[in-house]
C-alpha cells in the first residue's frame, strides 16, 4: 500500500511517477523498497489517468454511505423500543410492592 502512497504524494505534488521518485519517497519514510514492486507499479500507471481514477473512486464511495445511514434508522428506532420497555418495568416493581406492603 505504501507503494501507492508514494505515487499519490507524487500526483498530488504534480510530479511525474517514476522508479527513482517512489523509491525516495519510500527510503525517506524508512520502509523497506522492493525494487521489482516499485516497476511494477510504475508500469501500470503509465496508461492511468490518476486524476480521473480518483474522481471515479470518490464517486462510487459516495453510494456506499447511503445504506449506512439506512440501516441506522433501524438500530435508532430498536434503542427507542428499548427505551420504552424499560419504563414499564419500573412501574411493575411499584406495581408489586403494593401488593405486600
Amino acid at each position: 500500500m505504501e507503494y501507492v502512497y508514494a505515487a499519490l504524494i507524487l500526483h498530488e505534488l504534480g510530479g511525474k511517477v517514476t522508479q527513482a521518485k517512489v523509491k525516495g519517497i519510500l527510503e525517506a519514510a524508512g520502509a523497506t523498497v522492493d525494487e521489482s514492486r516499485i516497476k511494477a507499479l510504475v508500469a501500470a500507471l503509465k496508461e492511468v489517468d490518476i486524476e480521473q481514477a480518483l474522481k471515479s473512486a470518490v464517486i462510487a464511495a459516495a453510494p456506499a454511505a447511503a445504506p449506512t445511514s439506512a440501516a441506522a434508522a433501524p438500530a435508532e428506532a430498536k434503542e427507542a423500543k428499548e427505551e420504552k420497555e424499560e419504563e414499564p418495568e419500573d412501574d411493575t416493581d411499584l406495581g408489586l410492592s403494593a401488593l405486600f406492603g
